[in-house]
């Protein structure tokens, strides 16, 4: 990369990889909830702007508004979990709006039947550890996500698997609620899967488009 677009776009990943890093190991201390809060929606934050920043084009835009509203259920969920669902539906529906206007040419029988088992496999499992309709919707919304992005020209290898770790942190939490509530695995991997699904999707989607320009 040349030195000046080091300069200018480098720091808000190193921003937002830095912040994410941080909460992890802070989440638990007295620090103040509403500082705990703003330093949560602070890692995906920096990613749209890095979005916002990067690429200047309409699905330029539109990423950076999935990472804007990401970002905001991050925070939102510190105070009420439907609140903060809300924000992360209205960001699947920013992504898939974005992977559907990049479809993917041609795909394998196997690559579709992936994207299939991505769409009503999350919510049927989601169904299945939390035990609640309303997850079940939300999940639909998440695995509409996830099979958008696997069938987009997006790399599979970045974005699409960014969107598998979503998908696998937010079953995560939903185990939180059942079958793991009392198990210490889903609070060491949730925010890792998730934060690291965003990131390789950011900067999948910004080499993609940058690399189409």
């Amino acid at each position: 990369m040349p030195k000046r677009a080091l300069l200018e776009h480098r720091p808000w990943l190193l921003a937002a990889i830095t912040a994410a890093t941080i909460y992890f190991f802070v989440r638990g201390w007295p620090l103040g909830e509403l500082w705990l809060i703003l330093l949560k929606g602070a890692g995906v934050g920096f990613l749209a702007i890095y979005a916002w920043q990067r690429h200047a084009s309409a699905d330029g835009r539109l990423l950076a508004l999935v990472m804007g509203l990401s970002a905001l259920g991050d925070m939102l969920l510190e105070l009420d979990f439907i609140w903060g669902g809300g924000a992360f539906f209205a960001s699947h529906l920013a992504a898939m709006t974005l992977y559907l206007r990049n479809g993917r040419e041609k795909a394998a029988s196997s690559q579709k039947a992936l994207a299939v088992a991505l769409l009503l496999g999350t919510p049927l499992i989601s169904w299945l550890l939390a035990g609640d309709a309303g997850v079940a919707l939300y999940a639909l919304a998440l695995g509409g996500m996830a099979a958008c992005a696997w069938m987009s020209r997006f790399p599979r290898y970045r974005v699409g698997l960014g969107a598998v770790l979503f998908v696998v942190s937010d079953l995560l939490i939903f185990a939180r609620m059942g079958p793991l509530s009392s198990s210490a695995v889903p609070g060491l991997l949730v925010w890792p899967c998730y934060f690291a699904g965003q990131l390789l999707i950011a900067t999948g989607v910004i080499k993609t488009l940058r690399r189409t320009v």
